[in-house]
């Protein structure tokens, strides 16, 4: 099959459901209203809420969502072959992720920028409100730790990595001070200065990964992991203008202009996807995904088609830098969109490499036993049209760089050979492979980095929400001594994950506990419909809420039977296998608990909690 067909309709469909789906969902089920007030100015503080450029802000909610999920799920869900994963994406992103984000984000500018959990509290009920905010904690930590681990992965002994990512540290925080401080307003100039200082920061991570300074950026993963606690901690604590919102911008450039050039080196080159359509490994028995095509495909793939990790930044800080309420719809619905793309772009550059060599780089082959049954693996399923015997590889591994691919399990090794492959093959950008393979390992890492430090913000206002019940300075998010403690707990949390956790044990709870909060997220969105006296539009978010929340339990039932107590019943993986299983139960108990009281309130049965919509309430909003 050919990507060029492929590439060119999905983005269609996409730009067609922006331009007519979410502009329906705009003007009749939200109403949106420039006149209504929003948190940025009601609650100025120069702090958290700050009125921000609806394109600065694009940038940093589209860094902020767009983790490792739409890089590293569609690539792991290509065992099951090219078709699923793509209908998952294009259908999933336009009907359910994107309506998921732009119905949180509103939500949450209509409510002062409160959280999930306490909009479910204010719509649904208070047990809602507890159960959910107790849920969030379990996923937010799991997240930000399954994200954290694939940056730790990337940059691991990768000084061009690590230096190009450093690097953007200190050129966020110089852009923070001149947009909002030294140029006030100069946005512009700001942005030429840091696109320059990025492009040098690539060029500067080359030239010293091939020099003597190569050692001292050379770190290992326990380096790394500290290194980015630190990371996480100081941007968490820093006005949002300062570090967080600069540097999410600024990444958010490379990010688009990467993915932009990809579509356009697919465009051009037109790979064959050597991946078949649909492989044996739909029925299970898979080295990448033990389960089967359904349900597994569906949290595998969690961020490119619907996340639950979204609704966290959309009640976070983006309602509380919003200037307008009609900047949510490109924000909210079009980062989403955004997202989807680059989910079928890492998709069709996996499944441009060859079988055999996207198996042998995805399973483990470490041990004498491990090397034994990726044999008997080559040898049971290879076919006609799925050969699983390595066709490239040993010209990859020379062509890179790399002194060997096999084994490198976790998709982000497999997503930069294929994306370097393209690359390789444009007119006139041949024989630097070696460059694009360690630009894209880089980009990977940068994408998904900016992640961790709006997640770790996210999650300390939502933990200080929790701990003003017994102290209400802790819900004063300028309040220092409660962002510091709150701040140290998340960090200390998620680092110890990826301490001593791996992508095979972190990975599959990511995806379940994501896509079960996407469920609690679209239960608040069709509450806050039926609440608003616009039941007859509920179907925008029950339709999508039915396929994911059922979708979701199955897979977490079979994770817990096949994977996780399987895990427990071994000595040397008993602990993970019960913490699997542990954390997974108390998520899935969460969802429907969530899901019950919120069908509860729809049939109309127990009092409506009081509302904390900004607007009056009584004035109709349509």
């Amino acid at each position: 099959m050919n990507a060029l067909p492929i590439i060119v309709g999905a983005l269609c469909v996409i730009a067609i459901s922006y331009r007519y789906y979410s502009a329906f969902i705009a003007a009749k089920v939200l109403a949106l209203d420039d006149k209504r007030p929003v948190p940025s100015q009601t609650m100025y503080d120069g702090h958290n809420y700050y009125p921000t450029n609806k394109w600065v802000l694009f940038g940093h909610h589209f860094a902020a969502i767009s983790g490792a999920g739409p890089l590293i799920g569609p690539v792991l869900a290509a065992q099951f072959g090219f078709l699923p994963g793509l209908l998952w994406l294009v259908i999933g992103v336009c009907l359910g992720g994107a309506v998921h984000d732009f119905m949180i984000l509103v939500a949450s500018i209509r409510r002062k920028g409160k959280s999930l959990a306490e909009i479910a509290r204010t719509e649904i009920s208070p047990l809602s409100g507890f159960v959910a905010g107790v849920a969030i904690l379990f996923i937010v930590v799991i997240a930000l730790a399954g994200l954290g681990l694939v940056v730790v992965n990337a940059l691991a002994e990768s000084p061009w990595g690590t230096f190009t990512v450093g690097f953007t540290i200190p050129l966020a925080l110089f852009m923070g001070l001149y947009m909002y401080r030294f140029r006030k307003g100069r946005i512009t100039e700001a942005t030429i200065i840091g696109v320059i200082g990025l492009l040098l920061a690539v060029y500067l991570g080359g030239r010293i990964a091939d020099s003597s300074w190569a050692h001292a950026f050379t770190l290992s993963r326990n380096t790394l992991i500290i290194l980015m606690a630190g990371y996480g901690f100081i941007a968490s604590v820093l006005p949002v203008w300062m570090l967080l919102c600069p540097r999410d911008y600024l990444s958010s450039y490379l990010k688009i202009g990467t993915v932009a050039f990809l579509i356009v080196g697919v465009i051009l080159v037109h790979p064959n996807l050597n991946m078949p359509a649909l492989t044996p490994f739909v029925s299970g028995g898979g080295p990448v995904i033990p389960g089967k095509v359904y349900p597994f495909v569906f949290i595998t793939i969690a961020c490119g088609a619907i996340s639950g990790f979204h609704a966290l930044i959309a009640s976070g800080t983006t309602p509380k830098m919003i200037a307008k309420e009609t900047d949510a719809r490109v924000i909210g619905y079009g980062s989403m969109l955004m997202e989807g793309v680059v989910g079928v772009v890492a998709l069709i550059a996996a499944t441009s490499l060859f079988p055999g060599d996207y198996f042998a780089i995805n399973t483990l082959q470490k041990t004498d036993a491990q090397k034994s049954a990726y044999v008997k693996l080559v040898n049971e399923h290879s076919a006609e049209g799925f050969d699983l015997k390595p066709q490239e590889i040993d010209r990859l591994e020379q062509e890179s760089g790399e002194k060997n691919l096999r084994g490198r399990t976790g998709g982000a090794v497999t997503l930069a050979l294929g994306i370097a492959k393209i690359f390789d093959a444009i007119p006139g950008l041949r024989g630097l492979m070696k460059y694009w393979y360690h630009f894209a390992i880089m980009f990977e890492a940068l994408f998904i980095l900016t992640t961790i430090d709006t997640g770790t913000r996210v999650a300390r206002f939502l933990l200080g929400e929790f701990g003003g019940r017994a102290y209400q300075k802790f819900e004063e998010p300028n309040w220092q001594p409660g962002a510091i403690i709150t701040t140290a707990i998340v960090v200390l949390a998620w680092a110890a994950f990826i301490w001593s956790g791996s992508i095979s044990t972190i990975w599959p709870m990511f995806g379940i506990a994501n896509q079960l909060l996407a469920a609690v997220a679209l239960c608040v969105a069709t509450t806050i419909i039926i609440n608003s006296g616009k039941a007859r539009y509920c179907w925008v978010t029950i339709l999508p809420l039915s396929f994911v929340g059922s979708t979701t339990l199955v897979a977490g039932w079979e994770s817990i039977t096949d994977i996780f107590w399987p895990l427990s019943q071994k000595p040397e993986t008993a602990w993970q296998g019960y913490i699997n299983v542990s954390l997974t139960a108390i998520i899935m108990v969460a969802a429907v608990v969530i899901l019950i009281d919120s069908i509860r309130r729809w049939l109309g049965f127990g009092k409506r909690p009081e509302s904390i919509v900004d607007y009056v309430e009584a004035q109709p909003i349509a």
